[in-house]
């Protein structure tokens, strides 16, 4: 960093989370309320809305491009408002065109495609250079502490979101729908413009301002995004770190869309007592985030954990809690299966937010200029495994419980799959080359935004 470039304190990092929560507050309202009406509203196939889930994800691809854009650029800020401005609108539209769909279903259906292709690149652009802001600007001794903060506050903006607007859309209207969806899309902006006044600063010389590198000059290289992302591949340590992300997120995602239905048809809950595991396993997530964070806290004078160590045995606690959930299903309700579900949300929590600052940490140590281009990498290795995560579980319980006779053994086999890969991801992790101490988390503004949240994440 330069002299001018000082590191962010909690302070500011603290504004970014709320550009995060901003962009946790349009994304939950597309996802999960738009995806309601569709369904229920509307009596749409739920094809639809998950096929344009799933579109959102697939655009996000885009990440290494609008990561290489903001190293070109040299500053981060006008790519987190420029993807927010895109999200916005992108949230608004999407309503729009699911209020079309009650009368014009085709123009609707249309609309919503360029709406989510817009909510994904919003969301790769913003995101992403969120993440490398974050990683140049916060000491390495603080960057999965700060991590854990940013993504906090966005779940926060969920629970608020959702809240909030559950109350404004009853009794329910189409005008209704375009009112609350327009204003949460205009206040996040505006949140995100005041949030980041002031913020960057210069974080780097611009590329206009360095001396014009000459034809065949390796500089010159550094603008050419396929060069520059053949480069990255190139790196062993990054390479291997973006295959990390896709199976260790794959067998995260896989498990999201099969573990109501599980509980349903194995261990006899009912709709409502099924939809509360969704509090359970997040309230998990949120106390593993926690632990990984505070891992940094001196015991006895030792650190507890590095960076890989938490990536590793948050991959192996998965699988253990996956092997639990084989067993809930051999055995039935029989199982203490709340248990292991809130496990399984510790796990997850933990070796999520190792990860995340493992992203920061190698993404800032990568050098060249190519911090948003690696961030994008890793960013779009996530977002293919959540895409492909709810086609992969959903997919397999299906094939499983046409070749087994009973429900519990398909989900047992399914759920053992899915620990293989935990376990397969761990493996990775544990070469990935990331030894950075868990750094130390400031726990009253951690311990403050979890009990915020915890009995509304969604």
């Amino acid at each position: 960093m330069t002299g001018q470039a000082l590191p962010f304190g909690w302070g500011r990092i603290a504004r970014l989370g709320l550009v995060q929560a901003a962009l946790g507050a349009i994304v939950v309202l597309t996802t999960s309320t738009l995806n309601r009406v569709m369904v229920v509203e509307l009596a749409l196939p739920a094809l639809l809305p998950g096929a344009l889930v799933a579109l959102h994800y697939l655009v996000q691809i885009a990440r290494p491009r609008m990561g290489h854009g903001s190293d070109v650029g040299g500053r981060r800020t006008p790519w987190i408002l420029g993807g927010m401005g895109l999200l916005a609108a992108g949230g608004f539209a999407a309503a729009l065109a699911t209020v079309w769909m009650a009368t014009r279903p085709l123009a609707g259906t249309l609309l919503a495609v360029v709406a989510f292709t817009m909510i994904g690149l919003g969301v790769s652009a913003s995101g992403t250079s969120l993440l490398v802001l974050l990683a140049k600007r916060v000491e390495p001794s603080r960057r999965a502490a700060a991590a854990t903060v940013v993504w906090l506050m966005m779940i926060v903006g969920f629970a608020v979101t959702a809240g909030l607007a559950g109350r404004l859309l009853d009794p329910f209207s189409h005008g209704r729908l375009l009112a609350v969806t327009g204003g949460v899309s205009l206040v996040a902006f505006v949140v995100s413009v005041l949030a980041l006044l002031g913020l960057e600063g210069r974080a780097e010389p611009s590329t206009a301002e360095r001396p014009r590198p000459l034809p065949g000059d390796a500089a010159a290289a550094s603008t050419d995004f396929r060069a520059a992302l053949r480069d990255v591949w190139a790196d062993a340590r990054a390479r291997r770190f973006a295959v990390f992300v896709f199976i260790s997120m794959l067998a995260y995602s896989a498990q999201d869309l099969i573990l109501e239905p599980f509980a349903g048809a194995v261990m006899g809950y009912t709709p409502g007592e099924s939809t509360s595991l969704s509090g359970v396993q997040h309230g998990g997530v949120l106390v593993g985030m926690l632990l990984a964070a505070a891992a940094g806290s001196r015991w006895r004078g030792r650190k507890l954990g590095t960076l890989r160590g938490w990536m590793v045995g948050g991959c192996i606690a998965s699988a253990l809690a996956m092997a639990g959930l084989v067993a809930a299903g051999l055995l039935g309700p029989a199982w203490p299966f709340k248990p292991t579900v809130f496990l399984l949300g510790v796990a997850n929590g933990a070796f999520s937010i190792a990860a995340i600052g493992s992203m920061m940490q190698l993404a800032a140590e990568g050098g060249e200029r190519r911090e948003g281009l690696r961030m994008g990498l890793w960013g779009a290795a996530q977002a293919v495994a959540f895409g492909l995560g709810g086609l992969l579980g959903t997919g397999a319980s299906d094939l499983a419980r046409l070749l087994l006779a009973t429900p519990g053994a398909a989900y047992a086999l399914v759920f053992a799959f899915e620990g293989a890969m935990f376990l397969l991801a761990a493996r990775i992790a544990a070469g990935s080359g990331t030894h950075a101490t868990a750094p130390t988390v400031v726990a009253p503004t951690s311990t403050r935004l979890a009990s915020a949240s915890a009995g509304n994440a969604q």
